[in-house]
């Protein structure tokens, strides 16, 4: 898949004169991103975004931060943030879309991945890298659906082992009844020949 920096070094240098006016914060972060200081670097766009939540820039890049801190739900929300703030600019929304569904890979979301490469596409459909990335979670897919169906059988075979008839579970209860029922009149029945007992013999003459 294709490197997350070089889509980020994209958006750095696009913003790196109107930062000075915009956001010092962004412009900060960006400095501690090419540094390799990423969690300095996310710290200073998370600043930005509180700022202003729909800045699409300060989004991204704080979306290619958690990626690089490996937190990729945090990433694929901002990637999402971003792509939905700004709709005028396509080609930071498609590189947004594209980013959210490499991060929507990583956590094995196969389907929403393929859905956000198709939006990026739909954007780009020159985009080489999203094109690649499409066909590999569409083939991961279906694998994974035509491997269902022959782990499914074995699964119930080993459910069907361990849970046992319900024939065979009423007449384990009946035993167990029975065998209770025993013990009480057993119990019963002793209970019984000792008063016989007690009452035979003569009291203590003190």
């Amino acid at each position: 898949m294709k490197n997350l920096i070089t889509i980020a070094s994209f958006v750095l240098c696009a913003v790196a004169a109107s930062a000075q006016t915009e956001n010092t914060a962004i412009r900060k972060g960006n400095q501690l991103y090419k540094k390799g200081k990423i969690s300095e670097a996310a710290g200073e766009y998370s600043k930005a975004v509180q700022q202003n939540p729909n800045n699409p820039v300060a989004q991204f890049n704080l979306g290619n931060a958690q990626f690089r801190k490996n937190e990729f739900a945090d990433a694929e929300k901002d990637f999402e943030a971003s792509a939905a703030s700004n709709p005028s600019d396509t080609r930071l929304q498609q590189k947004a879309l594209y980013n959210k569904g490499v991060s929507l890979s990583k956590q094995k979301k196969l389907v929403e991945s393929i859905d956000a490469y198709k939006k990026a596409l739909r954007i780009d459909p020159a985009d080489e890298d999203t094109r690649v990335n499409l066909q590999k979670a569409l083939e991961e897919l279906r694998k994974q659906t035509q491997k269902q169906p022959q782990d499914q059988p074995q699964q119930q075979q080993k459910d069907n082992k361990q849970k046992p008839e319900p024939k065979t579970n009423k007449k384990r209860l009946e035993q167990q009844l029975k065998s209770l029922q025993q013990k009480e009149q057993e119990i019963q029945e002793k209970m019984q020949k000792n008063r016989g007992k007690a009452g035979s013999q003569p009291e203590k003459d003190w």
